[in-house]
């Protein structure tokens, strides 16, 4: 059974002071949770397996996107239900999700390029855990820059943390730019 994503991006959110307190900066943010289905299993499912031993039909993925003013933008993750004790890799991609684990095309770069020094957590959005023995995890990662429109689109669970690895899973988020109309 596929739980329904909630997602939601709130305009003049609070977040360093709280409501009205010291040093509260106004923002934006998108959160987005799902249970993960294989491929086919669901039709518009956002959150897909590609490995079962790994990422396990039914395991649970929440991403959160926190913009300021000015573009900074951290993104939480935090799953449920993975293998116990792995260590895995995950990064924000160009494209949704597919049925194929290359449709989310390639990692999200702040600067886009094919040099391999560019593959890394400065350029990119880099999020890799490792499980606890209960399976569940958790990430940040905040730059000074946010996302442009229509460039990223989805989250990746690899098989190994670092620049590359098998896909393991895939997660659709409705990731906000920085340059979106308010």
């Amino acid at each position: 059974m596929l739980a329904g994503i909630s997602a939601s991006a709130v305009a003049a959110a609070l977040f360093a002071g709280g409501p009205g307190g010291a040093g509260a900066v106004e923002g934006y943010s998108v959160r987005a949770e799902a249970r993960f289905v294989a491929p086919g299993a669901a039709d518009r499912a956002t959150a897909l397996t590609y490995d079962r031993s790994l990422v396990p039909v039914g395991s649970w993925i929440e991403v959160r996107q926190l913009t300021v003013p000015g573009g900074a933008t951290t993104v939480r993750l935090k799953v449920a239900g993975v293998k116990p004790g792995h260590a895995y890799g995950v990064h924000v991609h160009q494209k949704p999700c597919g049925a194929d684990p290359e449709a989310a095309g390639g990692h999200y770069q702040h600067r886009p390029s094919s040099d391999p020094h560019h593959v890394s957590p400065e350029n990119e959005v880099w999020l890799d855990f490792t499980a606890d023995r209960r399976g569940a995890g958790a990430a940040s990662a905040r730059h000074d820059w946010g996302f442009r429109p229509g460039e990223a689109a989805s989250v990746v669970i690899h098989d190994v943390p670092g620049g590359a690895g098998e896909r393991a899973a895939c997660f659709t988020v409705p990731f906000e730019p920085v340059d979106r109309d308010e």
